[in-house]
């Protein structure tokens, strides 16, 4: 079985189907899915999802596009509504130079009480980063013990390192399957396996062939695929390596 540890089963590209979407995902072997919060305000709605399915489990935070609308947003917020039975992780968080949707300071800051929180309560930060890649290393390097998983990871691979040392783990999406991500690709050859996680991002980023279209959690069975032959192992082995490892990290998770 599989996990897909990172999804967005809240956002409106799911309203129509998300009973279907569920479905197709434990056909497909996806054991459980983490729907991620970007928002505050989107939590109740996102552990809602999370209560009305068995296999799906949520996190709180906010995405570092959001940042400039949470500025007070505190670390104590974050563990208040971690209490959810269900929510098992603190982000999305992290940094985004990419588009600078909100000022960098504020990200920054953001990133810090995300960080804080998940020391306090033990809850993995889920770390999004793009375009970032110094300030990255340099808050993880400095904040050093706390759990963390650096999600959808496509940085370079100093970043990957700098992750590593801190003792956080890597998810893979499915950017790995497209053709121009050779680089990625290496380093995920690179990245030992009992650091590994898979995920979609869905709806982004489907993995071919179904790029271009609507991602979804069944699709997370590709992206393993590609990864298990990278790392030289079976399908099997890399589905295996993958579950202990999110349990490992998610010990929040049933």
């Amino acid at each position: 079985m599989l996990i897909d540890s990172h999804c967005h089963l809240n956002f409106p590209d799911f309203a129509d189907d998300l009973s279907q979407v569920v479905a197709r995902a434990h056909d497909a072997g996806i054991d459980k899915m983490i729907s991620i919060c970007t928002k505050i305000a989107e939590f109740k709605d996102i552990a809602k999802i999370a209560d009305t399915y068995e296999n799906v489990y949520c996190t709180v935070g906010v995405h570092p596009h959001d940042a400039a609308d949470h500025v007070d947003t505190t670390a104590e917020e974050l563990i208040a509504l971690s209490q959810h039975p269900k929510c098992v992780g603190i982000g999305e968080t992290g940094l985004d130079y990419f588009y600078e949707n909100s000022p960098r300071e504020e990200q920054r800051q953001q990133f810090l009480q995300h960080i804080e929180a998940s020391r306090q309560t033990g809850l993995p930060c889920i770390i999004h980063t793009r375009s970032a890649d110094e300030d990255t290393i340099e808050i993880i390097r400095k904040e050093a013990a706390f759990p963390a998983l650096l999600h959808c990871f496509s940085s370079s691979y100093s970043v990957a390192e700098a992750a590593l040392e801190a003792g956080l783990y890597i998810s893979i999406s499915g950017i790995v399957t497209f053709k121009k991500a050779e680089d990625l690709r290496e380093s995920v050859r690179k990245i030992p396996l009992n650091r590994l996680l898979v995920e979609t991002d869905s709806p982004y980023l489907a993995p071919m062939p179904h790029r271009g279209a609507r991602n979804e959690p069944a699709y997370t069975k590709l992206t393993a695929q590609c990864v298990a032959e990278l790392k030289g192992v079976s399908y099997e082995e890399l589905a295996a390596a993958t579950t202990e490892n999110f349990h490992r990290l998610f010990k929040k998770v049933v």
